[in-house]
């Protein structure tokens, strides 16, 4: 008896911890200002898995990793997803919304304009899409422990799938600051300027490279309007 009890409380204690085995200072960057053009003007991050808003699961995996500082970047849907986001319970998690007032500039914008908003002391950088409904806390702590492990010239980790880049991608707070001082610069074509910062994550996790574009993604992904 005694040991089937100690048995539940130390299952009860597990189920509480935090998957963020690498113990980083997580912030994370989730951008969600598009228009969502090609879905008919429709949010990307209120669409629907298995009746859940994929807004809602980012929200619920990401406090295992127990995350310092959530910024959620909106812009041409900013009313719909903020109503979204009051509907959620995040009283476990630093979250806050922030609107791109300029959007139409594209997501390298929202991105500055995300990057600029931090405030928290982090280590590591997690830059997210809305529209990936694979992304949960595994694919993100596989990129968070090679993060620990790179090379000191190494600042940015990048989950890459049979040659195609993906997403997330993992930022150190240092290439961030390096990102910040260069006026208009954006994480994407610091990237490609320099290529020698950039460690990548090998893998044939589809998650990584699965998103929301079109009609046809919506089907293929099993996802609802």
């Amino acid at each position: 008896m005694e040991s089937n009890f100690l048995f539940i409380i130390s299952l009860m204690t597990t189920i509480g911890k935090s998957t963020n085995k690498t113990k980083t200072q997580l912030a994370i960057l989730l951008l969600a200002a598009g228009e969502g053009s090609r879905l008919g003007g429709f949010p990307k991050a209120l669409l629907k898995k298995d009746g859940q808003t994929l807004l809602h699961s980012f929200c619920l995996s990401m406090q295992a990793l127990s995350p310092i500082e959530i910024v959620i970047v909106t812009g041409f849907h900013a009313q719909e997803i903020d109503s979204e986001l009051a509907s959620i319970d995040t009283s476990q998690l630093p979250v806050r919304m922030i609107r791109n007032p300029h959007p139409e500039a594209g997501q390298a914008a929202s991105v500055r304009y995300g990057l600029e908003a931090l405030k928290s002391n982090y280590d590591a950088l997690i830059v997210a899409l809305c529209d990936q409904p694979d992304i949960g806390a595994l694919e993100i702590e596989a990129l968070l422990e090679l993060f620990t492990r790179r090379d000191t010239h190494h600042e940015i980790v990048l989950p890459m799938v049979n040659g195609q880049r993906g997403n997330p991608v993992v930022f150190s707070r240092k290439v961030i600051d390096f990102i910040l001082a260069i006026p208009k610069m954006a994480c994407r074509p610091y990237m490609d300027q320099y290529p020698e910062l950039v460690l990548t994550m090998n893998t044939d996790k589809q998650a990584y490279i699965l998103d929301a574009d079109t009609e046809l993604d919506i089907q293929a992904l099993g996802l609802t309007k």
